[in-house]
């Protein structure tokens, strides 16, 4: 008897959200004003169609432009006369900004060319990756007094570089 008369003395309690549901309609568009979006930015990568290995290749191989990123350097090479110049990794870091002149060299000798291939060996960051494929895309120069992005290799193709010393 004494849990019966317990509930008649205590009504049941009414759960009052108010106070709650104004604090969320300031709070959602807060948030939302100052929320920071990721921007992600898509590379069109150029890769082999299925049974390319198979097709028969031509005789007179196109001109093909290579950067291999090593754990201890940067090779720059062409399937024509071979290595064009290597960046050593000092303080350890890759030589970028010298590869990106080579680049542009090379850009010069050839001006019709867009494509290179960046092989990477397994261990590579992801930032040198990133690094390399931005650096042979384009660089920044000065145009009728304003900077503007100039062109050098923007189809860029990846791949796994050989291991060293294999045949």
């Amino acid at each position: 008897m004494s849990k019966r008369t317990a509930r008649l003395r205590h009504p049941a309690a009414e759960l009052n959200i108010t106070a709650f549901l104004n604090l969320m309609v300031v709070l959602v568009p807060f948030l939302l004003m100052t929320a920071v979006f990721t921007q992600i930015t898509v590379l069109d990568l150029k890769l082999p169609p299925p049974g390319a290995l198979n097709q028969p290749q031509p005789d007179e191989k196109p001109y093909e432009l290579r950067l291999t990123i090593r754990a201890d350097s940067l090779v720059l090479s062409d399937n024509r006369n071979g290595l064009i110049r290597q960046f050593p990794r000092r303080d350890g870091e890759h030589a970028f900004a010298q590869l990106k002149t080579a680049l542009k060299q090379v850009k010069a000798r050839i001006p019709e060319h867009t494509g290179i291939t960046i092989l990477s060996e397994q261990q590579t960051r992801y930032k040198d990756l990133i690094t390399a494929m931005d650096s042979a895309r384009s660089y920044r120069t000065r145009v009728d007094g304003e900077w503007v992005f100039a062109e050098l290799f923007p189809n860029i193709s990846i791949g796994d570089a050989a291991v060293e010393g294999a045949k």
